[in-house]
């Protein structure tokens, strides 16, 4: 993983993997990402399929109370692993906070 990261105005970070392009304007840097699950070469299109995996791999749904945020933890591990409720969110900051979690089991991919 490679880049800059960027505070927002709003308090959130977010990856700028080619920071000279950004400030260009261009938009040559906003390739899209796909996460890839190793095993399956699956790519993780929904949050039901990323669940299954997760699930496999002994991550459980975390019910923490907060609808706007999709949820899974280990008991074995203090990790928790916190996405968007809405699927169209996912960006490759959560891909590679899975992949970190879940080593050599994920990929992040360009499209």
């Amino acid at each position: 993983m490679s880049g800059v990261w960027v505070f927002e105005n709003n308090g959130v970070i977010r990856l700028v993997e080619n920071p000279a392009a950004e400030q260009q304007g261009d938009g040559s840097h906003s390739k899209k990402k796909m996460l890839v699950h190793l095993a399956t070469g699956q790519v993780v299109s929904s949050y039901n399929c990323l669940e299954q995996i997760l699930r496999d791999l002994g991550w459980e749904r975390y019910y923490g109370g907060d609808p706007d945020r999709f949820q899974f933890h280990k008991h074995s591990s203090i990790d928790l692993i916190s996405l968007p409720s809405d699927f169209s969110k996912f960006n490759s900051v959560y891909m590679y906070d899975i992949v970190v979690k879940n080593p050599n089991v994920f990929q992040v991919r360009d499209m």
